[in-house]
């Protein structure tokens, strides 16, 4: 059984919901990501998103586009965040972490050595953005053969037609991306996601996580009882980049724990 999925089974059991916060790889620094992937942990974090900085963040709002500057910047490749997760599972054999990004740097490296890679370091999930499930038969089989859930993302436009077919591929979970927009902008309709997500559980028998858009404890609560997990992204790396190298592993603990507390209510 994969880590992910004995994630969601223990918190099932626990009548519990998953907090799933996303950090830029090489953001602040390349030499603190794995100690605020140990950090997520410590404050209640389930699943760990990792995003792999690409130059052309199309999904991204500003705050995620900045944290994939300045990882760049510092030198952080794809290779380098095998090496991160790899060094964080010396420590952690349990949490699952999930690689987020584009499909490019993939690409680039190879689907094959791709996959091979996040096996042998331990990644459990990809979640790629720009590949719809129409063209990620070939990347599909790699992952599977490696053992590597592909994640997808749907969103509030998203019709019948592409639920049914990201039920037949998708792996680990599904991402509802809970607004029209990119990450961090707009502000949540509960009622739109409450309206949703049955739609997709006619078709979806993995977890559904809702991301995009969660910003503060109050909102995660909220959408918390409308799904299975809650990611949170663009408010997190905010913490990161508001925060200095000396107390940035604090600050975003002190946030994760405020939301995992909230989420648990």
């Amino acid at each position: 059984m994969s880590r992910i999925q004995t994630t969601f089974d223990n918190l099932k059991q626990q009548q519990r919901k998953a907090l799933i916060p996303f950090i830029t790889a090489g953001d602040p620094s390349l030499q603190l990501t794995v100690p605020l992937m140990h950090g997520l942990v410590a404050a209640g974090a389930d699943v760990l998103e990792l995003g792999v900085p690409f130059s052309d963040p199309m999904a991204d709002g500003p705050v995620i586009q900045r944290a994939s500057e300045r990882a760049l910047k510092h030198g952080m490749t794809l290779r380098g965040v095998m090496t991160m997760v790899e060094e964080f599972r010396k420590q952690d054999s349990t949490t699952p972490v999930v690689l987020m990004g584009y499909g490019n740097p993939i690409e680039a490296m190879g689907w094959e050595v791709f996959a091979k890679s996040c096996e042998e370091v331990g990644v459990d999930g990809v979640l790629t953005v720009d590949f719809p499930p129409e063209e990620s038969h070939e990347a599909f089989e790699h992952l599977q053969r490696h053992g590597i859930a592909p994640i997808f993302l749907l969103a509030p436009t998203t019709n019948e037609a592409r639920i049914e077919q990201v039920a037949k591929l998708a792996r680990g979970y599904v991402y509802y991306v809970s607004l029209k927009g990119v990450t961090g902008a707009g502000n949540l309709d509960l009622s739109a996601i409450e309206h949703k997500i049955p739609q997709l559980r006619k078709h979806i028998k993995l977890p559904i996580g809702v991301g995009f858009g969660i910003r503060d404890a109050v909102t995660a609560k909220a959408v918390s009882k409308l799904c299975d997990g809650v990611v949170v992204g663009s408010r997190i790396v905010q913490e990161v980049e508001n925060s200095t190298e000396q107390n940035v592993v604090a600050n975003v603990g002190k946030l994760v724990k405020e939301l995992r507390v909230a989420i648990d209510q």
